[in-house]
């Protein structure tokens, strides 16, 4: 049995949003028991991460080292678009992740006790992002 649904998640701009509940929902009313739930962020300046979910300062930690590795309005980039931001966000969703594989496990996705689900907003402005959900298994 294969399940898809779309999430769309509102930001405020840059930082990270936690999908975990939203994620688990879906996977829990898909009814699949056993298989795989493949998380998906349909854009390409925002990206996906499986990370700790006890402590923000992980989440600001995170963001300090990406600023200093990507830094916002950098002169070598020449994509400025839609500003300073433009270019950096779509350097810092290469560098994390487009896609996520978790087991479901008892009908939710197996994660660990610190695990969560984050969309990691690159950009400054507010976005709607699509993340696309499969679940596929038993």
């Amino acid at each position: 049995m294969i399940t898809q649904k779309e999430l769309r998640i509102s930001t405020q701009g840059r930082g990270t949003y936690d999908l975990s509940r939203q994620v688990q929902d879906v996977v829990a009313a898909s009814g699949i028991k056993t298989g795989l739930c493949n998380v998906f962020v349909r854009h390409t300046s925002a990206s996906l991460m499986l990370c700790e979910n006890a402590d923000p300062a992980v989440m600001q930690d995170l963001e300090t080292f990406m600023s200093q590795l990507v830094p916002d309005g950098d002169p070598m980039f020449t994509h400025t678009d839609e500003g300073p931001d433009d270019m950096p966000a779509h350097v810092r969703s290469i560098l994390t992740q487009s896609a996520l594989n978790l087991p479901v496990v008892d009908g939710l996705c197996a994660l660990g006790t610190w695990q969560g689900i984050f969309l990691w907003e690159h950009r400054y402005a507010a976005h709607t992002r699509k993340i696309l959900l499969t679940i596929s298994g038993e």
